[in-house]
């Protein structure tokens, strides 16, 4: 009946291991046993991958063409509740279980109507293994599914993945109504780091899902707690359950429009690129436009789940993209003889473009779908892009001259880049040494030991020096303002005294020369004043590194230190306080100490300053992350870009997460 999973047990020798040895996993006892195979960790992100499971299956309904309305409710608890108006699940009996069908797909792995090919209930399906309402169920500490089909409705409940008893009618549908109604509240068991949901990541897959499946309604509730909107003119509005409903007819074509809006962005020509062509098992469509910024932003998509690791369609896409460039410039004389054929990169500067492609029997990469492996949607994605791009140019020949500009704008930046980057090589070779002159290194010459503090002014950098344990810890002072590399190119960067020191001291390069592997410091602090002034040269160099040296932050290596606000001081006690809220505490708990605010880290004595923020026993750090990389790519475009209003509603909204000294 159910499948069974075989595990083989850890063993202390080679000889005890036998067949009693075998462990036989029955069922679903091998998603509790091991749940990060199937839904990616049992953190928070596997949490909301739950959600997306089950919507998914609803969304398979919608691309057959029999869902229009899908509703989403986070409800008190945490409990999770997923309605659509599709077909329902079938509940008839399936003939090799001789189960109903609806249990079969909840209790089952690979169990599901997208393994028929051509004579399947779906022709396309984001569901590759059929594990997804099975392992949802099996996470779930229960778990009901209602069905309404064939004029009844019908209903079961499970806990921890096994039936609470038999599939059973519960009366009569509404006339008309058909559809499927997941319930279900994620195992504490399972997910003991959190199983609380937040809105707005579950709110940006299902408007990426609205915009990929152009005219299908998707509302998200939230109603764990009332909250008060403020309505335009000001005023409050009456207390109600937060709530967003999407809806798209554009389909991609207004998620790249989205996309240009959100980060206020200036676009080079008013219309969004839009290319579409399909093959006898697959379609693919790319909507595109391009703006004034330096930067490039492609999201892919196979069968509405997105590919953050890319993929055939993408491979598809890049390749062929610069071939159009390059044809078109040469056959209309806007590339002479002598010139170079423009890069990748070139042709992408300032792209934000959206490919979605649909295809049967999609070829994923692990269960969490990460990456598109069919091989020929590379060759549909690389024809229709040459095609369909090419006529769009000879059609709209001042959209392309933009275009090419810009591209050609971006060539002599990376040319400018390539001369700048020669030239301080041979600066360092003829000064015989690559380590900049304030850089103060530390002893130790293993670097998955070491760490390197890039201290805000000489001042601090000093009490640094003074205070660090210098085995281990190496310390960069930087003075002033640095360059905001949202407003600059490449060719900016090299010979930039604010930049370039970091660049030195960390030895793996920057952009496509970076090489994680020469990285010279494990950990890589930045050590800035507990104010405005200090934030801002934080997020200068946080830019700077998600945009030039990304696989520092990815890979975990960057940090920022935390040095207190204040010093509060009663007799011989000394304690810290970080914030306002910290402090005042503080003073509850020590009646009639004193307490004096640090200004900056150039108040703190070296003593101080090894002992709040750089002694590895008791400093309080935030690492680094990226969990989104275009949710950070938007935050960057909009408080480093030119644009003023939208930076100053991006702190508003977001003034609540931050620690302010007020």
């Amino acid at each position: 009946m159910a499948e069974d999973i075989i595990t083989s047990k850890d063993t202390a020798t080679d000889h005890e291991y036998g067949g009693s040895e075998i462990q036989v996993l029955k069922g679903l006892e091998a998603v509790r046993k091991r749940p990060g195979m199937y839904i990616g960790s049992t953190g928070e992100r596997g949490l909301h991958h739950l959600v997306y499971e089950i919507v998914d299956n609803s969304i398979d309904e919608a691309l057959a063409g029999y869902c229009d309305h899908i509703e989403v409710k986070i409800k008190k608890g945490d409990i999770i509740e997923v309605t659509d108006n599709g077909r329902g699940i079938p509940v008839g009996v399936q003939p090799d279980t001789g189960l109903p069908a609806v249990t079969v797909v909840f209790t089952i792995l690979h169990a599901g109507g997208k393994f028929g090919g051509e004579n399947s209930g779906y022709k396309v399906s984001g569901g590759l293994h059929g594990v997804g309402a099975s392992v949802v169920n099996a996470c779930s500490e229960w778990l009901t599914v209602r069905v309404r089909r064939d004029g009844k409705e019908y209903e079961q409940t499970f806990r921890r993945g096994d039936p609470d008893g038999p599939l059973h009618e519960v009366g009569p549908a509404p006339e008309g109504a058909t559809g499927t109604r997941v319930t279900f509240k994620p195992d504490p068991e399972m997910f003991k780091e959190t199983t609380v949901f937040d809105f707005d990541t579950l709110e940006k897959r299902l408007r990426e899902e609205s915009f990929l499946n152009a005219g299908l309604k998707i509302t998200l509730t939230d109603e764990r707690e009332l909250y008060t909107p403020i309505l335009e003119d000001g005023q409050e509005g009456a207390p109600c359950y937060r709530q967003e409903v999407m809806c798209y007819e554009g389909g991609i074509r207004s998620f790249v429009t989205y996309l240009n809006e959100k980060r206020n962005l200036e676009v080079l020509h008013p219309n969004v690129i839009y290319l579409a062509g399909k093959s006898d098992r697959a379609e693919a469509e790319i909507a595109m436009q391009y703006n004034t910024s330096y930067n490039e932003l492609v999201l892919s998509f196979a069968n509405n789940v997105n590919t953050p690791d890319g993929g055939t369609h993408e491979e598809g896409l890049r390749a062929s993209l610069t071939r159009v460039f390059n044809d078109y410039g040469r056959s209309h004389g806007l590339l002479k003889e002598k010139d170079e054929n423009l890069s990748g990169a070139d042709v992408r500067e300032g792209l934000i473009c959206v490919i979605s492609v649909k295809l049967q029997e999609a070829e994923f990469e692990g269960q969490t779908k990460a990456k598109l492996g069919n091989t020929e949607v590379r060759t549909l994605v690389s024809n229709m892009v040459y095609t369909r791009l090419t006529e769009f140019f000879e059609e709209n020949p001042a959209v392309a001259k933009s275009i090419f500009e810009k591209a050609t704008q971006a060539a002599r930046a990376r040319a400018a880049a390539k001369k700048a980057r020669e030239l301080v090589r041979r600066k360092s070779v003829l000064e015989n040494s690559r380590m900049p002159g304030k850089l103060a290194d530390c002893r130790e010459n293993d670097p998955s030991k070491t760490e390197i503090f890039i201290v805000e002014g000489d001042s601090a950098g000093g009490s640094a020096k003074m205070g660090r344990d210098s085995a281990i810890q190496a310390i960069l002072p930087l003075w002033g303002k640095m360059l905001n590399v949202e407003k600059a190119r490449a060719d900016k960067i090299y010979g930039n005294d604010k930049l370039m020191p970091v660049v030195l001291a960390l030895g793996c390069g920057i952009g496509e020369e970076f090489d994680i592997s020469k990285l010279r410091y494990d950990k890589v602090f930045i050590m800035a004043d507990a104010d405005v002034d200090g934030s801002h040269i934080c997020t200068l160099m946080l830019t700077f590194f998600f945009r030039y040296m990304r696989p520092l932050i990815e890979q975990g290596h960057v940090y920022v230190a935390q040095p207190p606000l204040f010093r509060v001081q009663k007799g011989n006690t000394v304690k810290y306080a970080y914030n306002e809220r910290e402090m005042a505490a503080l003073t509850q708990e020590m009646p009639g100490a004193k307490v004096n605010r640090y200004k900056g880290l150039g108040e703190m004595n070296p003593e101080q300053l090894w002992e709040t923020t750089m002694n590895p026993d008791n400093r309080v750090i935030v690492q680094i992350t990226i969990e989104d990389a275009e949710k950070a790519d938007e935050a960057f475009t909009i408080l480093m870009g030119d644009q003023v209003e939208p930076r100053r509603r991006f702190i508003e909204n977001n003034a609540q997460y931050a620690k302010l000294d007020v």
